[in-house]
């Protein structure tokens, strides 16, 4: 099952925003995020809102572009009463799930009510995922036609017994053709790898890593494997059925990539992403990152606006039903407080190639970073200058380095 929603406050019906939104609000972009909660198959380790059939109870796949539309209509006339200012969308993410799993028309539908509803900034990033079978070339010259600009590929793994385990149930070989086909549909093109499955190892990693310069895509994106609770996966480790995950792996993998990467002419701009240049890093993620403004669409997708957080009602049949009544999906909403936000920004903005400001962290988080420093943890010349930027050892310890700097 997918993970439970957030604990907060009722949203309101009307989903209207209070009038603290629009401070800042010219110096925020704005992005929108389409999830599509649909996929073929549900893979062992993920516990993302996710949905395998073509209708779920009373809903079908096809209906989705027409939901998502009239949460768009819903969008605009929000911020507009929030008393926003006119902002184009300067990014556009199509998660899920399987994006792809919809027609391509059925994403242009989408994109043009973006651009219709709020329009799109010069330039702006229309990225889409795919797994590597869900698509075919047609249908990426048909979305590269739509406005989309990027494809990121689930590719995760090369080797077979290490999908199999993951249940992927793409075929390895498939990804290659896509990457070729992407680019010649004039895209961008991201790969997005998964290490430290039980039972993977070193060589293993290092033919998916080969496997994956291979193609010289413009972006990829490296993940430790997290073991949710209440996933398949999981639950086989816990009856025994496939071995734990090893975190001594897990660090030599992080390792094994950034070298690999590095020496492949892709820099990391966040902990867990390389680019070729600064063009082709994830300007939607970085905006997560950094605190600005998206809305997203879909169900359990999570918007944030000027210090407001919601979350929409998870499964596909509600959250049809509340938009079908005129109201806002959303399910619970939280108000950022100052220090809410002050710490938010350490744990997210460590995780930077940029780094923090030092200005940022507490007196008593200020003194740790000369242990931090001793430990080898931040780049001392970062320091010296006034932030923190993490070193590889400090990207390995990430989330300890962060509790060192948000101390109780």
């Amino acid at each position: 099952m997918p993970s439970a929603l957030p604990l907060a406050d009722p949203a309101p019906e009307d989903g209207l925003l209070p009038p603290s939104v629009v401070e800042g609000a010219d110096q925020r972009d704005l992005g929108v995020y389409l999830h599509v909660p649909y996929c073929r198959v549900r893979c062992g380790y993920c516990d993302f809102n996710t949905y395998t059939a073509d209708e779920v109870r009373g809903v079908r796949r096809s209906d989705f572009a027409d939901q998502a539309i009239a949460e768009l209509d819903l969008a605009a006339h929000v911020l507009q009463s929030a008393g926003l200012p006119p902002r184009p969308a300067n990014t556009v993410f199509f998660g899920g799930g399987t994006p792809t799993i919809l027609p391509p028309a059925a994403l242009a539908c989408m994109l043009d009510a973006v651009r219709e509803r709020f329009g799109l900034a010069p330039g702006a990033e229309v990225t889409t995922e795919s797994n590597p079978d869900s698509i075919d070339a047609a249908g990426l010259v048909a979305l590269a036609e739509a406005g989309v600009t990027r494809v990121s590929f689930g590719m995760q793994s090369a080797v077979p017994h290490v999908l199999r385990t993951l249940e992927r149930t793409h075929d390895p070989e498939n990804v290659a053709r896509r990457v070729a086909e992407a680019r010649a549909a004039g895209l961008a093109v991201s790969l997005d790898l998964i290490y430290g499955t039980p039972g993977e190892s070193a060589d293993d990693w290092e033919t998916s890593l080969a496997a994956a310069l291979a193609e010289q895509p413009d972006h990829v994106s490296a993940y430790a494997l997290i073991v949710e609770e209440g996933t398949k996966l999981a639950r086989q480790i816990a009856r025994g059925e496939v071995p734990p995950v090893d975190d001594d792996l897990h660090a030599a993998a992080y390792e094994a990539a950034d070298a690999r990467l590095t020496a492949a002419g892709y820099h990391w701009y966040e902990v867990s992403n390389w680019a070729t240049s600064p063009d082709h890093r994830s300007r939607h993620n970085r905006a997560y990152w950094t605190g600005q403004d998206w809305w997203g669409v879909g169900p359990g997708a999570h918007s944030h606006v000027g210090g407001v957080r919601w979350w929409n009602v998870k499964h596909p049949h509600a959250y049809a039903q509340r938009l079908a009544a005129g109201t806002s999906p959303a399910a619970g909403r939280e108000i950022l407080d100052a220090e809410t936000r002050r710490v938010e920004r350490v744990l997210l903005e460590t995780r930077l190639r940029e780094g923090i400001d030092r200005g940022l962290l507490t007196p008593a988080a200020r003194r740790e970073v000369a242990g931090l420093l001793a430990d080898e943890l931040i780049d001392p010349a970062s320091a010296f200058a006034g932030r923190i930027v993490l070193t590889l050892r400090g990207r390995l310890l990430a989330d300890a380095v962060v509790r060192r700097l948000l101390p109780d």
